[in-house]
């Protein structure tokens, strides 16, 4: 599922935040997204009925499930009591219904991607933090205008106020997405990601972890040896530096040109 035109998203829960180490080394802050194994309910093709390509993936378990979800369910062969379902849209529908994608299988460190979710909610704001007012003169008198948001006319005409004025209201809990962020940490045994930067949402809350690429510049690091059955780790260390024995047996070290020549025969060679 890792290939060019596969899945590249996955669903997660937004956990803590902690600090660790980016690909340049740097001590940064970080969000613990865990990422358990995506269950796949639905498969959509875009030679089908469907018109596109799609899968939809199940995180998480609940006490009580509507009898219309559970039936969903069981038509793919999950007999577990799923708590999220999200589509997630795919360029192949070469996916099996009631398979289990790891986090192992989609993401790596060094990996960029986008984390999609509900912002928190902020509850009703004025018009300075919610949309960045400056506010009203802090002299001549202007003693109670500091925070308001001042006229919301436009003149007589058209004599009256446009649609989507910006005013005081309800902030947060909307539809957030962060772009850019690294992968700084993946683990495969406890099912998580490590990643840098804050992401939407409150602790607790499903997100969306699309990969858009690799960091610029990141060098992966080697992989790490094999252990053999004895438990040492194999390596390729001193091979080559063995002698090979030469013809002849062990004791002809020395090859005819090598052999020392003695005064009477140079004499003899002289005088022929």
């Amino acid at each position: 599922m890792t290939e060019e035109g596969m899945i590249n998203t996955l669903l997660g829960v937004k956990k803590n935040m902690t600090a660790a180490y980016d690909a340049r080394g740097r001590w940064v802050g970080a969000t613990v997204v865990e990422v358990t194994p995506n269950l796949v309910v639905q498969v959509k093709s875009g030679q089908g009925k469907d018109g596109y390509n799609a899968v939809q993936l199940g995180l998480g378990s609940k006490k009580s499930v509507k009898k219309p979800q559970i039936g969903h369910l069981k038509k793919a062969g999950v007999e577990e009591k799923v708590r999220w379902l999200k589509e997630v849209r795919t360029d192949t529908a070469e996916a099996k219904a009631g398979s289990a994608i790891s986090v192992g299988e989609v993401f790596a460190v060094g990996d960029l991607v986008k984390v999609s979710g509900i912002s928190k909610g902020r509850g009703f704001q004025g018009g300075v933090r919610r949309h960045g007012f400056h506010g009203g003169p802090k002299t001549h008198g202007q003693s109670d205008r500091h925070r308001a948001p001042g006229s919301i006319g436009s003149g007589t005409t058209p004599g009256r106020v446009f649609k989507g004025k910006k005013m005081a209201g309800h902030m947060g809990s909307v539809a957030a997405s962060t772009r850019g962020l690294e992968v700084v940490a993946v683990d495969k045994k406890n099912g998580s990601l490590t990643i840098k930067g804050a992401v939407p949402g409150v602790a607790g809350n499903l997100v969306e972890v699309t990969k858009l690429g690799l960091v610029r510049g990141y060098t992966p690091p080697p992989e790490e040896k094999e252990e053999d059955e004895e438990g040492e780790v194999k390596s390729d260390l001193g091979k080559g530096n063995e002698e090979e024995p030469k013809e002849g047996g062990e004791n002809n070290t020395e090859s005819d040109d090598q052999k020392p020549v003695s005064v009477a025969e140079e004499v003899k060679e002289e005088d022929a």
